[in-house]
């Protein structure tokens, strides 16, 4: 009974050093990618590959970049109870771990299509090397790198459904490098202080809230416009549009009264909106093709 106990937590733990919802956003962006080249999903021979490609290599990079933020994490009181900070999971465990997962769902995405291997593993590069390990302590600017590794994967659905890059798919991961900042920007500015503490430099604290304010804003702009010329080039339905637009509206209302006058209750508003604006637009392209 302990033993089945202790590997219960031990799988909680690991389920922990995924981010599971962060991960499973990006997979569900994923699928619209796939879907928006009027490939539906209708068997589990077509939905396992893809999905399962997606989440092992988005997870194996979640849990690589904990392994290389640990230290940060451990300054900070949001994060200092993580399994590595907490030291519930060993530093080569969890990098064992993220490696396995990484690895295998590249070589499972270039088994399918090596262009859509080619496209995950370059999110991977991105996410790990450039953003968590280059850039991330140097630079308030480092989220720019990391929305490109977050538009990776809805790039990459549409190259295993179109078996190229195209505009669609270049439209579509510009939307997500444009959503990222609000997602991150807005976080950064409720838990600045714990980001100064921790030596993570961030565009509240480097150039004011003010100014990030101002960022925010205009990645919204940016994501509304983006997403609105993604849909209108698939090619959905009138009601699927309109949808998109009526959330691109709440979204743009919302980033505009952030910008005019910051407060607490408006930036947690704005930041549970970007995620459910993503999600939205994503069962968006999936319903409407």
């Amino acid at each position: 009974m302990e033993s089945i106990r202790a590997f219960a937590f031990r799988l909680r733990a690991y389920w922990t050093l995924l981010k599971s919802l962060q991960a499973g956003l990006l997979t569900i962006t994923g699928l619209a990618g796939y879907m928006s080249a009027r490939c539906p999903v209708t068997n589990w021979q077509a939905l396992v590959p893809l999905i399962g490609s997606l989440f092992l290599v988005i997870g194996g990079s979640t849990v690589l970049n904990m392994v290389c933020d640990r230290k940060i994490d451990l300054r900070m009181k949001r994060t200092c109870r993580r399994p590595l900070p907490s030291g519930i999971v060993g530093i080569r465990e969890a990098t064992a771990l993220g490696l396995i997962l990484a690895g295998l769902g590249v070589a499972w995405a270039v088994s399918l299509n090596p262009l859509y291997g080619l496209v995950i593993f370059a999110g991977l590069f991105f996410d790990v090397v450039i953003y968590t390990i280059w850039l991330k302590q140097r630079t308030p600017w480092s989220f720019v790198w990391g929305g490109i590794a977050g538009g990776m994967p809805i790039m990459a659905g549409r190259v295993l459904g179109t078996g190229q890059i195209d505009l669609v798919g270049v439209l579509m991961a510009l939307t997500v490098l444009c959503w990222i900042p609000i997602h991150i920007l807005t976080f950064a500015q409720r838990r600045a202080e714990e980001y100064r503490l921790a030596g993570v430099p961030v565009l509240p604290n480097t150039h004011g809230e003010r100014f990030s304010s101002v960022v925010i804003g205009l990645a919204a702009g940016a994501t509304a416009v983006l997403m609105m010329l993604t849909v209108w080039q698939i090619g959905l339905r009138a009601v699927y549009i309109h949808t998109t637009l009526g959330m691109s509206a709440v979204l743009l209302a919302l980033a505009l009264v952030t910008v005019m006058r910051t407060s607490h209750r408006m930036n947690l508003a704005l930041f549970k909106m970007a995620s459910l604006y993503m999600l939205g637009s994503a069962m968006m392209i999936i319903l409407g093709t």
